[in-house]
């Protein structure tokens, strides 16, 4: 609404200077559209400066057993740039990490001045057969703590095993629809979809992306990231 106003303003202003006989009151109006333009500068700045996503997560997202320009993010940045968006994917993925863990690094793997995070926890909670309430508590309080920071959520999905019971499948699948609906997060509900299972797609361990892997994800999950890269270049122009 400013940016609205001082746009007005500035359209405006030969119109007032004209209609205003007094010499004082003209030198106001010149005064008042050097403070609209000094204002609106860095608005301007906020909307043309890169979108800086943080892909917080696991070690799907820091890229085990792969170099790094193969990681996840680095792909990822690659695919929206060919889109003609401005953006800066950091990769704060950590190997072996539960959402607990990346709870307790939060503040300091996601920066002030991110305008988006992509958060990817959860599957080392769930190989550990770890209580689904206790990765429950920890991905929503960083959820809420993001939200508290005006940054733009993606949540990723993970799905739990088969070899588990039918009761834990249902309380840990549960758990990311659940908390994108309670905070309106973007969700992508199961980040290895289509890559999860398939042989050619995994390194030897059966667990982990091999680099046509990571491919495969990024292809899939991209619609997803530019609807979060528009609602992160929206929010930070409001």
């Amino acid at each position: 609404m400013l940016r609205c106003s001082l746009v007005a303003l500035v359209v405006r202003w030969p119109v007032l200077l004209r209609s205003y006989a007094s010499c004082a009151v003209r030198v106001q109006v010149v005064a008042l559209l050097a403070l609209a333009l000094a204002l609106s500068a860095p608005v301007a700045a906020a909307a043309d400066r890169p979108v800086r996503i943080v892909a917080l997560g696991d070690s799907l997202t820091a890229g085990f057993g792969l170099p790094a320009d193969a990681a996840f993010p680095a792909k990822l940045e690659r695919a929206l740039k060919a889109k003609g968006l401005a953006v800066e994917v950091t990769n704060a993925g950590v190997s072996g990490d539960t959402a607990s863990g990346g709870l307790a690094r939060l503040d300091w793997s996601v920066p002030d001045g991110t305008d988006a995070v992509i958060l990817e926890l959860g599957a080392n909670d769930m190989l550990r057969g770890m209580d689904p309430q206790v990765t429950r508590q920890a991905l929503e309080e960083i959820v809420r703590r993001l939200t508290q920071r005006r940054v733009t959520v993606l949540l990723a999905g993970m799905r739990a095993a088969a070899n588990f019971d039918a009761s834990y499948r249902r309380d840990f699948d549960a758990i990311y629809p659940e908390l994108a609906t309670r905070y309106d997060l973007l969700l992508y509900p199961f980040f290895l979809d289509g890559i999860a299972g398939e042989n050619a797609l995994n390194q030897g361990d059966g667990l982990h992306p091999s680099g046509a892997g990571v491919d495969a994800i990024v292809a899939r999950i991209l619609p997803k990231v530019e609807e979060l890269v528009r609602q992160a270049r929206s929010r930070r122009t409001m």
